[in-house]
């Protein structure tokens, strides 16, 4: 069974984006992308980005 997790090998702050990617199977600059989308327009996306750092475990 697959886990979500932050990956330690692919990551540029954190690894949270990297583990995303991982986890659905898709590239993490995509995953990086959204992400910079959404704090950009947003403003919640750093949050949510902190809170996935706490509770995501550092994994493979």
């Amino acid at each position: 069974m697959r886990r979500i997790h932050r990956s330690t090998s692919n990551k540029v702050i954190a690894g949270v984006c990297g583990g995303l990617g991982e986890y659905f199977n898709i590239d993490p600059v995509i995953v990086r992308v959204i992400w910079a989308i959404s704090i950009l327009a947003l403003g919640i996306g750093l949050l949510l980005y902190l809170v996935c750092w706490i509770l995501f475990p550092a994994g493979k």
